[in-house]
């Protein structure tokens, strides 16, 4: 749960303010802790069968033709677009890392550390399922839980002796202002990523009518979403704190001392950002492969593996090479497919087949989450292309 976009929180509080910008963060962590639950609760709606899959949701909410189609590009665009910026996170980490244990290598270009994580990448890849990834699920978890407590203590050290100039927002114009608060918002909500693959998570846990994997499941996402809480708003607030308005969009690449533990913590990243693109990916996978079998007649095994997996990977590792802009894909993804799968899907689906009375707990917090939702998805794209557009503005294509 705990994913890379809690390193652009505190650039995110900088395009929002303190009190805004924290705000949203609860405001999110509390919407999408909702719509987790709710998830977790329609996994076994219908007495004796799972749906293990998002689209299979939706096609029981939904119908069959249109619930899968209405689903399954929100919940693909979240994996591809996780992976783009896991390859970027992962590139531009290893290079910070690099770059303050051995300073002869800084010129070496960003693209080609993208490249070596691509290549890592491939090679992971032809790992069968989820349960063949537990070990390196695990690893990530651990990773990012340690990076994002070196984040909040190297800031709360350099805040406490070095003051910035200024805690207002960056941009100085209204407009910019504006542009900025509707890519931070897009920042917080791609921060809040795991519901795309929580169903395919629950599948893993065995069920039966006694014990339901609901239990289980529910007992590690309140854990899950406690270690959230603790390092989104422990990064967040020392980040802005520490650098104020010019902190970067990634808190461990401003981050410069003590210089071996800032390269510690830009390698637990790198890690964890291996271990989490696998997370998103692995349903990408079982769908190309499931499509290559049944549509193109290709036969299941090994060499199916390799190429379509690698095609993938080299797909993904080629965009991130081109628009290697971690702020602006953050605002940008954060918005255009984070907010549906995380934020209103779910309570769509929950009014749909529970059918809760009008005015009712669950009827007002399903209403609340979808039109909220709904503003981010529409409006925090713009702030990201905007972002997007100003880093381009000094950055050479593989450079």
């Amino acid at each position: 749960m705990v994913g890379a976009g809690v390193l652009g929180l505190p650039f995110a509080l900088s395009q929002l303010g303190w009190i805004p910008g924290i705000v949203a963060i609860l405001g999110s962590w509390l919407i999408t802790f909702y719509t987790l639950w709710q998830l977790v609760e329609l996994h076994e709606a219908v007495p004796g069968k799972r749906f293990d899959r998002y689209p299979e949701l939706g096609e029981h909410a939904f119908g069959p033709k249109l619930g899968y189609w209405i689903v399954m590009p929100q919940q693909t665009c979240v994996q591809v677009a996780t992976t783009i910026v896991y390859s970027v996170t992962g590139g531009k980490s290893l290079k910070k890392f690099f770059d303050l244990l051995i300073p002869s290598v800084a010129d070496v270009r960003l693209t080609y550390f993208i490249l070596f994580f691509s290549c890592l990448q491939v090679f992971i890849s032809q790992t069968p399922n989820f349960n063949s990834l537990k070990g390196v699920s695990l690893l990530a978890a651990v990773m990012s839980f340690c990076y994002s407590m070196v984040a909040f203590i190297a800031s709360t050290i350099r805040g406490s002796h070095h003051h910035p100039a200024t805690y207002g927002v960056r941009s100085h114009t209204t407009a910019g202002q504006i542009f900025d608060v509707l890519n931070g918002i897009g920042t917080i909500a791609f921060a809040f990523a795991g519901h795309s693959v929580a169903l395919e998570i629950q599948a893993t846990i065995p069920s039966t009518q006694k014990n339901t994997s609901k239990k289980p499941m529910w007992k590690g996402c309140v854990v899950a979403y406690i270690i959230v809480a603790l390092c989104y708003l422990a990064v967040s607030i020392s980040g802005f704190w520490a650098f104020g308005n010019v902190v970067e969009d990634d808190i461990l690449i401003s981050l410069e001392q003590p210089r071996w533990l800032i390269a510690i913590a830009n390698f637990m990243v790198f890690l964890h950002v291996i271990g989490s693109y696998q997370v998103f990916a692995m349903p990408v996978f079982d769908m190309l492969e499931s499509c290559l079998v049944q549509k193109l007649h290709f036969t299941p095994g090994r060499a199916l593996r390799l190429a379509g997996r690698s095609t993938y990977v080299a797909i993904t590792g080629f965009i991130a090479m081109c628009i290697p802009f971690f702020g602006g894909l953050l605002g940008f993804f954060g918005g255009l497919v984070f907010a549906s799968t995380s934020y209103f899907t779910p309570c769509i689906i929950w009014l749909i087949l529970k059918k809760p009375n009008r005015w009712s707990f669950h009827w007002i917090a399903s209403w609340i989450s979808i039109i909220i939702g709904v503003l981010i998805a529409v409006l925090a794209p713009i702030g990201g292309i905007r972002q997007i557009i100003i880093s381009a503005k000094t950055y050479k294509f593989f450079s």
